[in-house]
């Protein structure tokens, strides 16, 4: 008898593992399209915070009109034909070696280590004319990557417009205070090169002093977060020079300057 109850025990146990497995696979299969759009709608989101576009009486899909998605090559800085800018997923592409590269020790400012060869930018429009460019950024902070965007003035193309961090691990009250909106507001009107070309945006320690010249390119620190506001700087520097957007920045000038 009692081995027939231990028997019996198992079969339920098995069958009740059985029933949840399906329940739960069936919820995956149902709630992925939902997960999907849900993803697309919140990516939108941060791309129009960035852009300081402002929901209102619109949806997210009617603001984003006024935004094109092009792909970039980082090498050459020429938009790339043939690969879906709506589809394009720049962090799974930084994981394929074939369609990523490792970034150089003396060249990872931000610590970056694999970067995708190809790059997603976000142009910003108000009828024919490209008021402001978003660029993906992302680099190590103290505990975590931080993933966001840095908007640059289409018409200088050095302007700072705004910063925002969209996903990060760093600490509350702490590195956390990237998210603060007092914070972000510094950012609009700081510059991010100087007249050479050089990247010269960052995050000091203590106040920028608005008398002093450099100030233009200098944000307040994070109080307490002093590897955060490096890493916040160290990013900046890697993905405006050289080794990230800046080969597309330059064209950029040259077709305005043009």
């Amino acid at each position: 008898m009692a081995k027939e109850t231990i028997s019996r025990t198992f079969v339920v146990a098995f069958a009740l593992c059985v029933v949840c497995s399906v329940l739960v696979s069936s919820a995956a299969v149902y709630l992925r399209p939902i997960q999907t759009v849900n993803k697309s709608l919140d990516k939108k989101r941060n791309i129009l915070t960035a852009a300081g576009l402002e929901a209102g009486t619109k949806t997210i899909d009617e603001l984003f009109e006024a935004i094109e998605t092009k792909v970039v090559d980082l090498e050459s800085g020429a938009y790339v034909k043939g690969i879906d800018p709506e589809s394009y997923d720049q962090r799974r592409a930084a994981k394929d070696p074939s369609s990523s590269v490792l970034v150089p020790t003396d060249e990872d400012v931000g610590d970056i280590k694999r970067r995708a060869k190809h790059a997603s930018v976000y142009l910003v429009r108000k009828g024919d004319e490209v008021r402001k460019i978003i660029l993906p950024i992302h680099g190590l902070g103290l505990w975590s990557t931080l993933y966001g965007f840095v908007t640059l003035d289409a018409r200088d193309l050095s302007t700072i417009r705004a910063l925002v961090y969209y996903e990060h691990a760093e600490t509350p009250g702490l590195g956390g205070e990237v998210d603060n909106p007092a914070w972000k507001a510094l950012w609009n009107g700081k510059q991010a090169f100087d007249e050479s070309g050089n990247v010269r945006i960052t995050v000091i320690k203590g106040k920028a002093d608005p008398s002093r010249a450099e100030s233009v390119y200098q944000v307040d620190g994070l109080s307490g977060a002093t590897i955060t506001a490096r890493g916040v700087s160290n990013m900046l520097t890697y993905w405006l020079g050289d080794s990230g957007f800046g080969p597309y920045i330059q064209q950029l000038k040259a077709q305005t300057n043009g």
